[in-house]
């Protein structure tokens, strides 16, 4: 009796670790399993997951939800976000960063700082060596604080992409053209050539985005808009374009009887494919034009704030559904490559501008920077969201710091108190570029040495320079 009950047990027993070992699935593989953070997703519903997890496989989001995909997946690198914010890498939409070698120059109150001091320097000091190193330096700025994607209008933006790369920092890159010969074209307009250059040996890459960026429509004829339109078109590529930057660009264009932007429809270089970057000084059916070409805006509320060119009607364009991405524009508009404090400006000075507080509140502004700056650069189907299936650009911002206590609403922390030192990671297409606070791609040390040795370079020149800019006005 005593030995048929032992028999018997001893066979439930292994009849049921078989069935467990049938009913329990082992662990999908992964790369990295990012935990215990308060996912702010972006999706359609600004869907918010407390305790939330994010589940990356090579370079792509495979899965996002709560602490039960623990029991689902498995990686080797496994990132404890101790409470903080797990969200989207932020997406830059409008910005010179090579310029960052300048900045801090011409703050002495130059009235004409654009022409009388920006582009003299740039005409001095520019070369493939600078705006390669600058650009190593503004990316590795972005990078720890918590930018994945950057837009930006320059010159050799194959030096560009060379340094971006080199951090590992998305980019859309749009070649300058102009009418007058610049540091990388020799003739006036050179710069169409370039980009299409540019373009070809670009085109499939997984971080850069070339591009075409005719600096404005007072400063590109209308024939040179058009074929930059077409070729747009010929290379599925974007065109970001100054506009609305200044209240007299109408007189500039010696325009009559219609707006910059309806001068633009009319010539057809309004389209889907077109970011407008600033788009301050605008006439009422400027806004529904935009929105009706598909047409997106980059609004830089610190660089304008700053330049005294005005505050762009942000508030507006959102409620007509026009697509509206954050910038900060140049190092020397803002001083910043960041958007942190550009998210408390974009709030804040919507709000001024409408004499309302309850508008632009932090989740629709926390959404220009992350989805909204997607949007805008037509990337929505790959970056800007925490989904499954986009790629893994995502960011951890930690929330133990003083500065980041109480934190109540994490996106009403992100806008108000947050800075870039409060960015913990920093993973950009699968890879880890920042963790705790510490850049893993590029040797900083390197960098700096690099940049101490421009600024003495250009220190004295830019000295001179401003002197004669101010006799100037």
């Amino acid at each position: 009796m005593v030995k048929h009950y032992f028999k018997k047990t001893i066979l439930l027993s292994m009849l049921a670790l078989a069935g467990c070992s049938s009913l329990s699935e082992p662990r999908e593989a992964a790369s990295i399993i990012i935990k215990n953070g308060t996912v702010l997703t972006m999706d359609q519903n600004n869907t918010v997951i407390d305790n939330g997890v994010v589940v990356i496989r090579d370079n792509k989001i495979v899965s996002v939800g709560d602490a039960k995909l623990l029991e689902r997946y498995r990686a080797a690198k496994v990132i404890d976000a101790e409470e903080g914010i797990i969200m989207p890498g932020m997406i830059n939409t409008h910005n010179h960063i090579p310029m960052v070698a300048f900045r801090g120059l011409g703050e002495e109150g130059i009235k004409n700082r654009l022409f009388a001091y920006f582009f003299p320097l740039e005409g001095e000091k520019l070369s493939r060596d600078l705006i390669y190193k600058a650009t190593v330096h503004g990316s590795i700025d972005m990078a720890m604080s918590g930018v994945t994607t950057y837009a930006d209008m320059y010159y050799h933006i194959d030096e560009m992409a060379k340094a971006s790369k080199a951090v590992g920092i998305r980019a859309v890159l749009g070649e300058t053209v102009i009418k007058f010969p610049v540091v990388d074209a020799k003739e006036p307009y050179g710069g169409i050539d370039y980009a299409v250059n540019v373009i070809k040996a670009y085109q499939n890459d997984e971080l850069i985005t070339p591009a075409f960026a005719p600096h404005a429509p007072y400063t590109v004829s209308k024939e040179k808009m058009q074929q930059i339109t077409a070729l747009a078109k010929e290379y599925q590529v974007p065109v970001m374009i100054h506009v609305g930057e200044f209240d007299d660009e109408d007189k500039r264009l010696k325009l009559t009887d219609k707006s910059v932007v309806e001068y633009m429809d009319e010539i057809g270089v309004l389209n889907e494919r077109v970011l407008l970057a600033h788009a301050i000084h605008l006439q009422d059916g400027d806004l529904d034009l935009i929105k009706a070409r598909g047409a997106a805006v980059a609004y830089n509320p610190m660089a304008n704030a700053k330049g005294a060119t005005g505050i762009a009607r942000a508030y507006e364009m959102l409620n007509k559904g026009v697509k509206v991405g954050l910038g900060t524009d140049g190092p020397m508009s803002s001083n910043q490559v960041d958007l942190f404090r550009t998210l408390s400006y974009a709030s804040n000075m919507q709000r001024l501008k409408y004499q309302d507080r309850t508008i632009m509140t932090p989740d629709v502004v926390v959404r220009m920077a992350t989805i909204g700056g997607a949007q805008a650069l037509n990337m929505a189907d790959k970056v800007g969201s925490l989904e499954a299936g986009k790629l893994a650009d995502v960011i951890v911002v930690e929330t133990r710091s003083p500065n980041m206590m109480p934190n109540y609403d994490a996106f009403a922390t992100l806008v108000f108190q947050a800075n870039p030192a409060n960015v913990d990671t920093t993973i950009i297409n699968g890879r880890i570029v920042v963790e705790d606070k510490q850049l893993k791609t590029y040797d900083i040390e390197q960098n700096r040495q690099q940049m101490k040795a421009i600024e003495a370079d250009i220190a004295e020149f830019a000295r001179g320079l401003a002197q004669k800019a101010k006799s100037m006005d």
